[in-house]
Formats: structure tokens, sequence, C-alpha cells
């Protein structure tokens, strides 16, 4: 039964958060979730999903999920006391969807900021599993030795770049294939229809088959 934190950032791709969340909140696998939301965060999920979504209110948790949930707590982003805030509260992985690359830069500096970067730090300094899903376009070079640099201290950087082999018939469905693929990093299970399973027969010629 894992314990798992999830952070909402002020980039665009609020639907990854609400779609992440919702399985989470769903799996059995998973006994307790910790949302912060950062106060950019909450101005997109209101901006893109229409939620009145504060980032201070547990009633947020319902907005988003749609539903009560009695294992997913909001912790107000400014609460640096909080218990994912220590190393020694148990925290088997942290999640920041969308990740802003003002939060990465924060965090690639060591700098806590507020309770996102923070509870990041110690997931770093724990050597637990930190997941970033950096969400922008295009990539300076300041981005890109961010991610560099959160990476080589132990951190998983996992772009919003969605795959298409699985025929993606909608939106959700191209949000569900980079969910899954957060969750499975996580080790948390979940629905396999995005799972490669080998190429598929055609009629057609594929392009890597190409000869011109």
């Amino acid at each position: 039964m894992k314990h798992l934190t999830v952070a909402v950032t002020g980039a665009s791709g609020a639907l990854y958060a609400q779609r992440l969340l919702y399985y989470l909140d769903a799996s059995p696998e998973v006994a307790r979730i910790h949302l912060v939301i950062s106060a950019l965060g909450a101005t997109v999920i209101r901006e893109e999903l229409l939620l009145p979504v504060t980032g201070v209110r547990q009633s947020d948790v319902e907005s988003l999920l749609g539903r009560p949930s009695a294992k997913t707590t909001l912790l107000p982003a400014k609460d640096v006391g909080a218990a994912i805030a220590s190393g020694s509260y148990p925290c088997d992985g942290m999640v920041i969807v969308p990740c802003s690359m003002g939060s990465l830069g924060y965090i690639a500096a060591g700098i806590a900021r507020d309770l996102i970067h923070r509870a990041a730090d110690v997931m770093l300094k724990e050597r637990r599993t930190l997941i970033l899903v950096p969400r922008e376009t295009p990539f300076n070079a300041i981005h890109l030795e961010n991610m560099l640099r959160v990476e080589r201290a132990g951190a998983l950087i996992l772009p919003a770049c969605p795959g298409f082999y699985h025929r993606p018939q909608s939106i959700l469905e191209l949000v569900d294939h980079l969910v899954f693929r957060i969750m499975a990093h996580l080790g948390v299970p979940h629905p396999t229809e995005t799972v490669w399973q080998g190429r598929r027969s055609s009629a057609g010629t594929a392009p890597d088959d190409a000869t011109n």
C-alpha cells in the first residue's frame, strides 16, 4: 500500500494531474495521497478545467475527482511544516504534474520556496522516487540544464509527450497514455491498453519500411 504525493504547479496540462489523481485514488494499491497545488497551479486548473480550485481547501479534492475521497488530502503549498516536508515521513513516491520551469529551477538549485519544492528536495535526499512532468515548449538551455541537474540528483524526467502507437481516439486517451506511464514508474498497476504489444500487421506499408 503506497503513500504518494502529487503536486500541481503553474504549467499548462492540468488535465494530466486530474487524470492521475483519478486513477491513483481509485487504486487499491494506494493507501494515501497528499495533494499540493501551488497558487499558479490553481490558476491553471481554473482556466483549463473550469473548476473552483483554490489550492487551500479540502473541497478542491472533490472538485478534481468529481467525488469525495477518503485517501486524498490537500496540503496548502505554504505549509512547509507538513509531514511530507520531513524525510522521516514514509512516502513512496512524488509526482509534480505538470511541472513548471520555475519549480524545476527551484528544485535544481535546492531552494525550498514552498512545500512542493521542499517535498521534492526530501525525495532526492532520501533517494526516493521523484517524477517531474514538464509541460513547456520549446526548452531553452537553462531548462535543459536544470533537467539534467535534477536527473543526476536522482529524479526522473517524464515530459508530457504522449505516444500515438495505441491509436488514440480522444484527448482523454492521449492524456491517459502519459498517466499510465507515470503510474508504471510509481509501481502502481494500471490499465494495459496503452502498453506496446509488438508491431501490428497492416495492409499498408509502415513509414519505417519505405524504400524511398
